[in-house]
């Protein structure tokens, strides 16, 4: 495997590992919905081993995600999912809420922006 193809295995395991910690899952929980051994889903969200198609699959299954966002969250389809999800978020904040929340986001991004090689996945 040549580097530019570990980086994206190392990427796309990061989206996984994220995407399952941000559902409150554990590895076992993963391992167990998607059919694949514990080893292998820790070195799959390391970047460590190659998976088949059909484990990557069963991964996006169980994780209850698109396989676009674990693969390609930088396209507009992607982009759109997201702001389809922080709209449905906002959906039923009062003014105050919704100002408040857009506070701490613009916060937290110019945050990830100034450490940004932390946040790349």
């Amino acid at each position: 495997m040549d580097n530019k193809s570990k980086e994206e295995y190392k990427k796309v395991g990061a989206r996984i590992r994220k995407i399952r910690i941000q559902k409150g899952m554990t590895q076992a929980d993963l391992s167990v919905k998607a059919n694949i051994g514990l080893s292998h889903v820790s070195d799959i969200e390391l970047g460590k081993s190659k998976m088949m198609l059909a484990t990557f699959a069963r991964i996006a299954k169980a994780l209850q995600i698109s396989a676009d966002v674990l693969l390609r969250p930088d396209i507009p389809e992607v982009k759109n999912l997201y702001q389809n999800e922080f709209a449905e978020i906002l959906g039923d904040c009062t003014p105050d809420e919704i100002d408040a929340i857009i506070k701490i986001v613009k916060e937290l991004k110019a945050t990830m922006h100034s450490n940004k090689t932390m946040y790349d996945v």
